[in-house]
């Protein structure tokens, strides 16, 4: 936990403590400086939660990475023993697909580029 939220709550509940005696004795000057010390606990407290709150997401997203970098292998290797075992059940269509997919590439790298229109000619 924050040490900023214990200390905000803190400031906060002698804040309150510090107005109601100043409110209760009817010294204005006493229950300003509690309201003031009160607001400054809630300010610190509320700063210690969002430190906990960026703390706490970014803990998750490091988990997170770690768990995607840790699984990628196993991953990539399951989905080339699938791709693998398509290719030994269906050789023929693997090689058709492979070849539609050379030509479509073939035609797009071998297009002259595109030439802006010229105005004015």
């Amino acid at each position: 936990m924050e040490t900023n939220r214990i200390a905000g709550s803190a400031k906060d509940f002698a804040g309150r403590l510090e107005g109601a005696a100043g409110d209760i004795a009817g010294d204005a000057k006493t229950e300003a400086a509690g309201r003031v010390r009160e607001a400054t606990g809630t300010a610190q407290n509320l700063y210690g939660q969002a430190k906990d709150a960026a703390r706490e997401a970014t803990d998750a997203a490091v988990n997170y990475a770690k768990d995607a970098y840790e699984n990628s292998g196993d991953t990539f290797h399951n989905g080339s023993q699938a791709i693998a075992k398509r290719v030994r059940d269906n050789p023929l269509g693997s090689m058709l697909i492979a070849g539609g997919i050379g030509f479509a590439l073939a035609l797009l790298l071998a297009r002259p580029p595109r030439r802006p229109p010229q105005h004015g000619r």
